[in-house]
């Protein structure tokens, strides 16, 4: 058979499932459906002397008689359909005499082959594993903590097996594995806490200790048995995965030496069907273990394995109770009437600081930054959020080495190594982050990780597993610790919650919109109705008092009354107007055309000049650009704005007033800056309101609705009004209508 080169390329890739060898404590045949012998190890004539030079082709009957009387063809048959139909496990194993002495048949599948393997009954260890396996067992479970079960395990299981070492090793997430249980026999050093790279057992083998719960290495120091095969099976790689004698990587096993190791036991440890660990059983001279001994082994892989679960669960609910219940406080704190998002997330003694074990908080909401704990600048996390929006698609994403994948984060590095993000909106810029430390760990490891290299004659590279065990220190920075499920179980529970309160407050605010647009829209009603209905009576009321004015023997009082009674009737014959003008502008739809703004601008001047007679008024058209609207209601702005520019100027003794426009991105905006009495600033955000006159102008005639129908003929044209003002100096007015 070819020989395996094992090298950097390959390393990973080393077949060790199917090495063309077995362990020679024990032998190997391979048969067909047919059972014709298509395989078998070169050692068979070790156990069975008598056996024919060429097995290759023929019966299995062919080894009738010399398996002892136990064995003949129409058992084995039997054996093989039970198997077949119920699974091998079943019938595994089956005692046979050989020379004599007994052997157990394990058979089981490869491909379209049956395995059928001898090894001896006779066993290194001198207890009946069976008999004393329960009372350990319950030994072992006595303790509920975690650390205090493993450690019991270990006593356990050295005082059944008698091995010189038994360790428990917990692989991590990156597979690298720890000693985190150790019991010895004195004299030795302990591996306690010490840490082996994942190369040490790679994937291919990990894969195997999750089909094969217990794996013995019996003798490191024995040559394995070839398997002999005929022509046509020459290439064929024969897949011993479940064959219990399959032959050891010469790598592991050039390890084992190294380590001083002759015999070695692993027991598979499986959490939450994951392979969690392994029980390490190592002795210093060659030790055998029988196959019925290893089964029960495998039993108590499995009822550890359980305990392990049930430990591990006991503790991970503790921490998920803790979670759970913040999450449950800061659900009810966002639904109070009286907290907003932002509050009911950061204040309290219960915040988003409870939800993660982390140094620090951060909640970007509504333009607004809220900073808990420990954290980075505001300009640096301004800079990260912008990072994350630009670079991260999820909506959820956690690292503990943020500098790897985000290098400006190498400027906070030792307050913020860890970064877990909930995207609350990646287009309003709304995020919650959360922040763990840098946590600078020292790992012992088991001697320097890097494999020996070696270049053989033919200039080939050889990778050796390392010959020295001493400590090797190695002290890791840059990296937080991990976040953990449940931590990441709480923050996705949490946005859930925001979510649902989000969308509840803007069912509210859409509910509460429709009542205002559908009372807004009475009110426009109502306005129309009794502004109209008005115009009647004061058209008698001014008839009347008309007639009333021809009377020529009115005396000089009665005649004051009577002009009064004329000038108030037509002031509120203004403002009813007025009003009408108001309630009428939401009512129809909108029909906008192109407004030469330039050419109405020009004619409105000429009008007021005559209206205000304001011969010393200056008037200065700039750009004048063309806008979209209903011409009628744009002749009104321009109209209300340009009339009171003008009105509050003439005061002055160079009344002077500028319309600028510009065309912008979006909108068409236009200036209209008069030199009048100006508007004082507290009251410039009462400009708009209807009927509302500031102080300065109570001697001015007006009404207070003009800039309240201009606001909504903007509003009506999706655009903006504003006003900018000095008191004393003068006032300008931006309208922006949409381009």
């Amino acid at each position: 058979m070819e020989k395996f080169i094992v090298n950097e390329t390959n390393c990973a890739l080393e077949p060790i499932h199917s090495p063309g060898k077995i362990q020679s404590h024990g032998f190997l045949v391979g048969i067909d459906k047919q059972l014709l012998i298509h395989f078998f190890s070169e050692n068979i004539g070790l156990f069975l002397p008598n056996i024919p030079e060429n097995l290759l082709g023929k019966s299995i009957a062919t080894l009738d008689g010399l398996l002892g009387d136990h064995f003949r063809l129409p058992v084995l048959e039997q054996l093989l359909a039970i198997g077949t139909h119920n699974g091998f496990e079943q019938i595994n194993p089956y005692q046979v005499e050989i020379n004599k002495k007994p052997f157990y048949l394990i058979i089981s599948l490869s491909s379209s082959y049956y395995l059928l393997e001898f090894e001896p009954v006779q066993s290194d260890m001198n207890v009946d594993l069976n008999k004393i396996l329960g009372r350990s067992i319950a030994e072992m479970l006595g303790d509920k903590n975690l650390n205090n079960l493993l450690n019991g395990a270990v006593t356990q299981i050295r005082k059944i097996t008698g091995f010189d070492r038994i360790m428990i090793y917990r692989f991590a997430a990156d597979h690298h594995g720890e000693v985190v249980a150790e019991a010895r026999k004195d004299g030795l050093a302990s591996w306690l806490g010490l840490h082996y790279p994942a190369t040490d057992i790679p994937a291919q083998a990990r894969e195997l200790y999750m089909i094969n719960l217990t794996r013995l290495i019996t003798n490191v120091h024995t040559e394995p048995s070839e398997l002999r095969t005929s022509t046509e099976h020459k290439n064929y790689q024969l897949d011993l995965t479940h064959a219990q004698l399959r032959a050891v990587s010469p790598i592991h096993i050039e390890y084992l030496k190294n380590m001083k190791v002759e015999t070695s036991f692993s027991i598979s440890l499986i959490y939450k069907d994951q392979l969690w660990g392994l029980i390490a059983c190592h002795h210093y001279s060659p030790r055998y273990i029988d196959y019925k001994s290893r089964e029960s082994a495998k039993l108590f892989s499995q009822i550890l394995s359980s305990a392990l679960e049930f430990r591990q669960e006991e503790e991970n609910q503790q921490m998920v109770k803790y979670y759970r219940e913040n999450v449950d406080v800061l659900a009810r704190q966002l639904l109070e009437p009286d907290l907003n998002v932002i509050d009911a997330l950061t204040r309290g003694q219960v915040n988003l600081m409870q939800v993660t074990a982390c140094s620090g908080a951060v909640l970007f909401y509504e333009n607004n930054v809220k900073v808990l704990g420990i954290t980075p600048t505001i300009p640096e996390l301004r800079e990260l959020v912008a990072w994350l929006k630009e670079t991260v698609d999820n909506r959820f994403y956690h690292t503990n080495n943020l500098k790897s994948e985000y290098p400006n984060a190498s400027s906070f590095q030792k307050i913020a190594c860890g970064l877990m993000v909930c995207t609350l909106s990646k287009e309003l810029n709304e995020y919650i982050l959360w922040f763990k430390p840098e946590y600078i760990q020292t790992i012992n490891w088991a001697g320097n990780q890097e494999k020996e290299k070696t270049i053989d004659e033919h200039g080939v590279l050889h990778l050796s597993p390392r010959k020295s065990f001493e400590i090797w220190s190695e002290t890791i920075k840059g990296k937080s610790m991990e976040w953990n499920k449940e931590e990441i179980n709480a923050v996705k529970r949490l946005k859930e919650e925001i979510v649902y309160t989000i969308n509840l407050h803007a069912n509210q605010i859409r509910l509460l919109n429709e009542k205002l647009q559908k009372a807004y829209q009475e009110l426009d009603t109502f306005s129309y109705t009794i502004s109209h209905d008005l115009k009647t009576p004061l058209s008698t009321i001014k008839g009347f008092t008309q007639i009333l004015k021809k009377d020529k023997n009115l005396s000089p009082h009665a005649e004051n009354v009577i002009y009064r009674i004329l000038a108030g009737t037509d002031k509120m014959t203004s403002m009813i107007k007025e009003v009408l003008e108001y309630s009428r502008i939401n009512q129809g739809e909108l029909s906008k055309v192109n407004v030469n703004v330039k050419a109405l601008v020009e004619e409105l001047i000429k009008d007021l000049r005559v209206a205000y007679q304001t011969d010393k008024l200056e008037v200065i058209i700039g750009e004048a650009p063309n806008i979209k609207g209903d011409p009628l209601m744009i002749s009104q702005v321009f109209s209300n704005l340009l009339s009171n520019a003008i009105k509050y100027s003439s005061g002055n003794e160079n009344p002077c007033i500028r319309i600028d426009g510009a065309v912008m991105e979006q909108d068409v905006v236009y200036s209209i800056a008069d030199n009048g009495i100006g508007i004082h600033n507290q009251e410039l955000p009462k400009v708009f309101d209807l009927f509302k006159r500031m102080e300065n102008v109570k001697n001015i005639e007006g009404t207070g609705i003009g800039l309240a129908i201009v606001k909504r003929i903007m509003e009506k044209h999706d655009g903006k009004i504003w006003v900018e003002s000095t008191l004393g100096i003068g006032s300008t007015f931006y309208t922006a209508f949409k381009n």
